[in-house]
């Protein structure tokens, strides 16, 4: 049974003067408020469409490299990823990093390595984003 997640964008005025707030509606875990400025100069205590998109991509692609090692035999200790979306303006999003370090017993370096591609090209995140450059930096801590 498909589920569906929403999130709901008040905005304010023209683009570079304009400021708005995203409410994460499924969770009711918070609204955070987004600028312009905060896209594509500094964060400026707001958040971006792109940091967004960096906490989908590193907590989806987490749950998927999970998932494989834990199907393998040698389910994970840890792992943090984290994930690097780069704007471009006037371009848009040119491409994402996945990085992730993790504590697996049991397997070696190259194993983890060849875990985290899968998860990368399988994850739903990953997926809903092909058509961006998706590079992976994927080492045991």
């Amino acid at each position: 049974m498909p589920t569906t997640r929403t999130a709901t964008t008040t905005w304010n005025g023209s683009l570079t003067d304009g400021s708005g707030s995203v409410a994460l509606e499924s969770s009711g875990v918070g609204t955070f408020d987004v600028s312009w400025p905060s896209r594509a100069e500094e964060a400026n205590g707001k958040t971006s469409p792109e940091e967004l998109i960096a906490a989908a991509h590193s907590s989806c692609f987490s749950m998927a490299l999970s998932a494989g090692l834990s199907k393998a035999g040698t389910p994970p200790t840890t792992l943090r990823t984290s994930a690097d979306v780069e704007l471009t303006p006037g371009t848009g999003i040119t491409g994402i990093t996945l990085t992730v370090v993790g504590t697996v017993e049991g397997i070696s370096e190259e194993q983890f390595v060849e875990a985290a591609e899968g998860a990368k090209a399988n994850c739903p995140v990953s997926k809903a984003l092909a058509g961006v450059e998706i590079g992976l930096k994927a080492s045991l801590g």
